[in-house]
């Protein structure tokens, strides 16, 4: 897996100058000119990079001063900081796996929408495996980096999910 910021040089300027029009024009009714399959093809990088138990991978995909702000904690500022958040769940769950479920695209907003999986078997970890669905709101800057990403899930979910484990399906 290439990571984020590698993956961006090697596709070249292209989803960068997508998104410095679509910067430019924020402020338009109309949608931005994003290159969507450019962009789905970002966010899919993003989530690889979440299961490859390499934090700088998932930091790379942010701005240098980004920022990862999950539900009501204080967000995680710089590449440093988002690193260090990403290599709590890698550590919390050696096993971590993050699907994309959807890129929605609509009026210039971007949101990934994620399925994250794994069981809790890292150090102090309940053993009990964890499905978790959420999203991210994320803002890109003018390098076509996530510049903001606002990531909510249902924590007294999660929260059961790692005291019993994920409900089986009929």
């Amino acid at each position: 897996m290439i990571g984020c910021r590698k993956e961006l040089i090697a596709r070249g300027a292209t989803l960068g100058m997508a998104v410095a029009l679509a910067l430019a024009t924020a402020c338009s009714k109309a949608p931005p000119p994003l290159d969507a399959a450019k962009l789905r093809e970002f966010a899919s990088d993003y989530a690889v990079a979440w299961g490859s138990q390499d934090p700088a991978q998932v930091a790379a995909c942010f701005a240098p001063k980004g920022s990862l702000k999950i539900n009501n904690a204080e967000p995680a500022i710089g590449r440093e900081a988002i690193a260090a958040k990403a290599k709590q769940y890698m550590t919390d769950f050696p096993d971590l796996a993050v699907k994309m479920d959807e890129l929605s695209l609509f009026e210039g907003d971007i949101v990934f929408h994620w399925t994250l999986t794994g069981r809790n078997s890292g150090p102090g970890g309940t053993g009990k495996a964890v499905r978790i669905s959420g999203s991210e709101e994320w803002t890109l800057g003018p390098d076509g980096l996530i510049a903001t990403s606002k990531g909510s899930y249902d924590e007294a979910e999660y929260r059961r999910q790692l005291q019993v484990g994920v409900a089986r399906s009929r």
